[in-house]
């Protein structure tokens, strides 16, 4: 797996420790796609961000960006679902 920079140091080593694709999950075993531990990785990011805007520009600091990430162990075709709320 490959983590973005933004989780970089000792957030890697405790999400790699954590969601160990080599450890036995349930899921597996019953599913058989192999991908028990990207399921437990995307539960620990969430499923969703919010960001406010203020002045017409997302209130992000000087090195924060938004990303997504998709923990699956194949390609699949996914959806990504922006909203935007405001008066």
């Amino acid at each position: 797996m490959r983590i973005p920079a933004g989780l970089a140091g000792r957030g890697r080593v405790d999400h790699n420790r954590q969601t160990d694709p080599a450890r036995h999950y349930d899921h597996n075993a019953r599913w058989g796609d192999g991908n028990g531990h990207s399921h437990v990785r995307a539960a620990l990011l969430g499923p969703s961000l919010t960001v406010p805007f203020v002045g017409g520009r997302l209130t992000l600091g000087t090195w924060q960006q938004i990303i997504y990430v998709d923990f699956d162990n194949r390609p699949r075709q996914r959806e990504l679902v922006a909203q935007l709320l405001g008066e």
